[in-house]
């Protein structure tokens, strides 16, 4: 049961429903990506239905499948994108995205206050340690993922530490004495690790909210003991209620373990949903936004993905866990590798069913089909079974189908007093219930 919680709810920046042939529609605003009007412009329609925050993924690489027949170029700095986001909104949350395998931790530590400040309170941090782009940053092969992980875990710490070097109440700006600022309050951190070597302290203060939430998306083995480590909030992939009781669980125990509050960490699925007035038209959304993925390309995915080539069976044949490659063979991802082989391993699904999984032909998302109620009916099952805390919304099919999420589907949650109507705070870590 839901015990009175209600939903945590952020939306993603990124023009999901312009994915396949979506942006070939006429309404669907493709000739507006490129302002960053339009982007402020959605981000007051998210903070006027009072969303906990925006979202935004970021690309370190341009792959081919960037390119083409997608509406897609990878994506502009998310940081730069919530600093002018920032002036234009006042309560909503902006999580960027940055990468611990690629940045120095200074500069990221000093972007991040900078965002904090600007937004007067609002930042979060999504902490990826990428899965690709290794050659845009010398002639170093793609750490494995142990290895990024652990650098991810000492580049947090130093963050961390640098935030804490130069406190806000350090600031003190007293007139009749003529001190600004209180020098003892302000050190250096000194770090000396496996990873970095940072003197600080941050060129900076902390600002007067507290500290930034951190956001993380790896479910895999290694992500989830990081994750219960460091995260406030957990972007997780999750196709199916049951890989999402299973997760948040294991998330929870794993906290516990960490001398954490479960609690502390809220799992937040992408919910890449297909609204419509009619199942039959938000079926066809769906169905078109994937229409462009030939047999070929889903072949290659599942390569990509989990390292099973399939193409010389036919589509009706049974996939065993007998078939599955060694697990400690390189893939693209591990946590959406796990998903699949859980997903074979207890359905036995057939070769059609597998290449249409989320996992090969999106990104692992919980995918919702249908009308309003037919969505607003899988929120509630997901939530009331204990697989999520909320979710990231990601349109799909087209703009009706965002319209429809805003104009009827979040107000249908706070009818049924899932979603709060009005703000009850001002930063994001009040709207995530940090204390």
């Amino acid at each position: 049961m839901t015990e009175n919680r209600q939903l945590c709810i952020g939306l993603s920046l990124s023009a999901t429903w312009m994915k396949g042939d979506g942006w070939r529609r006429p309404d669907s605003g493709v000739e507006k990506m490129g302002s960053i009007d339009y982007y402020i412009d959605l981000a007051k329609i998210a903070e006027k239905a009072k969303l906990d925050f925006l979202f935004r993924a970021d690309y370190l690489y341009v792959s081919p499948q960037m390119l083409g027949d997608s509406a897609n170029f990878g994506s502009p700095d998310p940081t730069m994108i919530f600093a002018a986001i920032a002036r234009e909104t006042e309560r909503i949350g902006l999580v960027t995205t940055i990468s611990t395998t690629f940045n120095p931790p200074y500069v990221v530590a000093r972007q991040l206050q900078s965002l904090h400040w600007l937004s007067n309170g609002r930042a979060g941090w999504n902490i990826v340690t990428s899965i690709e782009g290794a050659e845009n940053f010398g002639d170093f092969p793609m750490p494995s993922p142990e290895v990024r992980y652990a650098k991810a875990m000492e580049f947090t710490d130093v963050v961390r530490k640098l935030w804490e070097s130069f406190p806000n109440e350090a600031i003190i700006m007293d007139r009749e004495s003529g001190m600004f600022s209180e020098r003892d309050k302000v050190s250096s951190i000194d770090h000396s690790g496996e990873f970095f070597s940072v003197k600080g302290p941050l060129t900076m203060p902390a600002h007067k909210s507290g500290s930034i939430p951190f956001f993380q998306a790896g479910a895999s083995d290694t992500g989830r003991n990081f994750a219960s480590t460091v995260a406030d909030a957990i972007f997780a992939a999750m196709p199916d209620l049951e890989s999402g009781v299973e997760l948040r669980t294991d998330l929870r125990k794993r906290a516990k373990e960490q001398g954490r509050n479960p609690d502390a960490i809220k799992v937040l699925p992408g919910l890449y949903f297909f609204l419509a007035d009619t199942r039959e038209e938000a079926n066809e959304l769906h169905k078109t936004a994937h229409a462009h993925l030939s047999m070929e390309r889903r072949h290659a995915s599942l390569q990509s993905v989990l390292g099973l080539d399939l193409s010389s069976f036919a589509l009706d044949h049974r996939v065993t866990a007998d078939m599955l490659p060694d697990p400690n063979q390189p893939v693209r991802s591990r946590t959406h590798a796990e998903l699949l082989r859980r997903y074979i391993t207890n359905n036995q699904p057939t070769a059609e069913e597998v290449l249409a999984r989320p996992e090969v032909v999106g990104s692992a998302h919980w995918v919702s089909v249908g009308t309003v109620d037919d969505v607003v009916s899988d929120i509630m099952e997901r939530f009331e079974a204990g697989a999520i805390d909320g979710f990231i919304a990601l349109p799909g099919g087209s703009e009706k189908s965002m319209e429809l999420f805003f104009e009827k589907l979040m107000p249908k949650l706070v009818e049924r007093g899932l979603f709060r109507s009005q703000y009850t705070g001002v930063t994001l870590r009040e709207h995530l219930g940090i204390t």
